[in-house]
């Protein structure tokens, strides 16, 4: 295995798991816990991650390793993808944004339509990620709605009983998801259960739901459970 595909398969693990230690890692991958501790200390030199006696933990610093790592994998694609259902958006809609790399480029591409340069306002969006309302909060023709809630420091979304108050009492025109698996058979799914309950209770209070996924996502199940494949109106993907 290349070092380079050793990189990817150990922030795989700590994306799903948030600690790796040295031998559990080098058991995983099937080489010496001796190039495992050389694989981490050249993540940590990227500050992909932060590393501790015996292993590595997420990066401390807000969202900074999922987003920063994970963007990378198929940019072009989610890029690609992202304007496609910025397209979908209407000006003057209420549009709900998940946490997520693909959704954040979904909210760059609205950030950048000319036909949302003005208004009052352009664009209501609705968001429980941190980074994608402090992406368009600078826009002042956007009216940008923060659900409450505690912050998970993986996905930089908030989650819990506040962020079901606030969606509980609105209704967006279209909700746009980004989920890690999408099937035919088992619907779209998160990792977590809490991110996976706030992206359920938003599809409820959708008029259309929109699943921005690129195709490395399809055909793939994951542990918690978003919603039925019948519920989602648009699937949004690449060519593969």
């Amino acid at each position: 295995m290349s070092r380079d595909a050793r990189w990817k398969a150990l922030l795989d693990l700590l994306v799903e798991r948030g600690r790796l230690d040295v031998e559990e890692a080098a058991a995983e991958l099937g080489v010496s816990a001796a190039t495992i501790r050389r694989d981490f200390d050249g993540l940590a030199e990227q500050q992909m991650l932060v590393r501790t006696r015996g292993g590595a933990v997420v990066h401390g610093v807000s969202y900074e390793l999922p987003l920063r790592y994970k963007t990378a994998r198929h940019a072009s694609e989610k890029q690609r993808i992202a304007k496609a259902v910025a397209d979908l958006v209407a000006p003057g809609e209420a549009v709900g944004l998940t946490g997520g790399t693909t959704t954040t480029e979904v909210a760059r591409s609205l950030a950048v339509r000319g036909d949302l340069a003005s208004g009052t306002p352009a664009l209501t969006v609705v968001t429980n990620a941190l980074n994608i309302a402090g992406e368009l909060a600078v826009r002042p023709q956007f009216k940008i709605v923060l659900t409450g809630g505690v912050a998970r420091a993986q996905s930089y979304e908030l989650v819990g009983p506040l962020a079901d108050g606030v969606l509980g009492q609105i209704t967006v025109d279209v909700a746009v998801l980004g989920v890690v698996a999408f099937d035919v058979t088992h619907g779209a799914a998160a990792h977590d259960e809490a991110e996976a309950a706030i992206n359920r209770l938003l599809c409820e209070r959708a008029e259309r739901v929109v699943v921005a996924a690129d195709s490395s996502k399809l055909e793939q199940r994951a542990f918690a459970w978003i919603c039925a494949a019948e519920a989602v109106d648009t699937l949004v993907t690449d060519t593969a």
